[in-house]
């Protein structure tokens, strides 16, 4: 029976080259009979069809910035082939205050939380009593809910009954139903989260927003305290330590912001120097770009400079805050005294050529702001989250900037000149977005199949002569194959098999 089997499967085997030969026969045969007309039809309808993919793939680029073809490939494809997309967002409930895991995930985002975000009930409602329009967009809002869960809960939140109320309250849409549940929060112990919520949410005017987080430091500094003690006792402290580290960071760096608003800026210097000394290892917060602002205000050049040199360094984030700042202080040197029309004539000198070069790579690092500093562009209130190189970071940043530039006296000027005239620096386009693989190889093959198309109707018979020889090599390795087996096996077992 073995060898029965074994036979027939010989058999099978060697009877596939001679039914592929049969096919071929007739293959080539079709081929032959085929006019200029089926090929012109052929390649006219080849070349629709890319075209068509063409059109959509553009449409959809343009619309959610990326390739549809790509992203069902990623998306669908992938998982069912084995893959893992790297790029997956790691669980919400991770805390920020470990520095290593969290520097390596926050190089990797696009959305940053604004350094100087406004509060919502001092400030940013006002806008909306004014104007009945919101400020803030609900993709904006959501982010921010995403950070408190992030920053202000931890998995032991059920071991304190006020953090089990405020764990909810910060998943909640509705601004009253949060306020309630501080409220209740705090009728059964002082919660430091429950202070941060109506300090932001509840207080209208930045004074009764100050009260509040004085209150929410002394409840922050206990818990502190306590899980400090206890951080070593296991991995459930550990993660109730680095919440309390930061909810105690977030409320003195917000009351160090009251400071500054309330025009009590050395107060403000000072508390944001002493924060950044007792933690130093919580740089995603970018408190530096706190204390640069308040430190311009008091036109304290020298020591905006000594932070300057200390956080624009190459293994840090950069921000348009720094990177303006460090243009804005080589152009203070310079500026008073500065004259395109002298400058053409007589060339720039090393001090002018050091701030043209501070201010090209200012706008090579966000080419937005310029228009926003010289008031091409009206300034809106700033969002609570910027996308770094884009034209929210530029609108944050004009925002609390604007009035620094116009206190050095022809630093907009030199700006202007700087930003504008195609004599000194090309407007740059970043960021740009490069065009997905997948557009371009459809619009090569459309155009492709089109020429082929019109060639084959401009001259169907020479067309017809390439087709037929292009086909012909293509096949010409099969024939070859076909033609040495038939030259090995004896013409008798090849009978034996074709009647089989």
């Amino acid at each position: 029976m073995p060898g029965s089997l074994l036979w027939y499967f010989l058999v099978y085997i060697l009877r596939v080259p001679f039914r592929y030969s049969d096919n071929l026969t007739t293959v080539s045969m079709f081929l032959n009979t085929l006019t200029p007309k089926f090929y012109v039809a052929l390649t006219g309808t080849s070349s629709l069809i890319s075209g068509l993919i063409l059109i959509f793939e553009w449409w959809y680029f343009r619309k959610y910035g990326t390739s549809f073809i790509e992203q069902v490939s990623v998306s669908h494809l992938r998982p069912l082939l084995g893959g893992v997309d790297n790029s997956s967002p790691t669980n919400s409930n991770t805390s920020n205050g470990d520095a290593d895991s969290n520097r390596q995930s926050v190089s990797e985002c696009k959305v940053w939380r604004n350094p100087l975000n406004l509060f919502r009930g001092a400030e940013y409602n006002r806008y909306t009593w004014v104007t009945g329009r919101e400020p803030l967009t609900y993709y904006d809002m959501n982010l921010s809910a995403q950070d408190h869960q992030t920053f202000f809960t931890c998995d032991s939140d059920h071991l304190r009954p006020a953090d089990a109320i405020m764990q909810k309250a910060w998943r909640e849409r509705n601004p009253q139903a949060r306020i309630s549940a501080a409220h209740e929060a705090l009728e059964l112990e002082d919660c430091a989260t429950a202070y941060i919520l109506l300090a932001e949410e509840e207080a209208t005017t930045i004074v009764e927003a100050e009260k509040l987080f004085k209150q929410a430091v002394k409840a922050g500094e206990g818990c502190y305290r306590r899980s400090q003690q206890l951080q070593h006792h296991g991995a459930q402290y550990e993660a109730q330590h680095r919440r309390d580290t930061n909810v105690l960071v977030y409320i003195k760096r917000r009351l160090a912001m009251c400071s500054r608003k309330l025009g009590r800026t050395r107060e403000a210097v000072k508390m944001m120097r002493d924060l950044m000394k007792e933690f130093p290892l919580l740089s995603m917060f970018n408190i530096h770009e706190n204390l640069l602002e308040s430190l311009l205000e008091l036109q304290n050049y020298a020591d905006v400079q000594a932070v300057l040199a200390k956080y624009d360094d190459i293994s840090l984030p950069k921000s348009a805050t720094i990177c303006y700042t460090a243009a804005l202080l080589k152009a203070r040197a310079v500026s008073d005294k500065f004259s395109p029309e002298a400058a053409s004539r007589r060339g720039l000198s090393t001090a002018e050529m050091n701030a043209v070069e501070a201010i090209h790579r200012a706008v090579e690092f966000n080419p937005h702001v310029p228009k926003y500093l010289l008031e091409m562009k009206s300034l809106i209130l700033p969002p609570e989250h910027i996308l770094k190189r884009g034209d929210s970071e530029a609108i944050a940043y004009a925002f609390f900037h604007l009035q620094h530039w116009k206190r050095v006296e022809g630093a907009l000027n030199l700006l202007h000149c700087t930003w504008e005239g195609t004599v000194f620096h090309e407007v740059s386009v970043y960021p740009k977005k490069e065009l997905p693989f997948f557009i371009l190889f459809t619009a090569g093959l459309c155009s492709f199949t089109a020429m082929l198309a019109l060639l084959t109707h401009q001259f169907p018979e020479l067309m017809g002569v390439f087709a037929k020889a292009f086909l012909s090599t293509l096949f010409a390795p099969l024939n070859f194959i076909m033609e040495k087996v038939e030259s090995i096996l004896p013409s008798s077992l090849w009978h034996q098999l074709t009647r089989i």
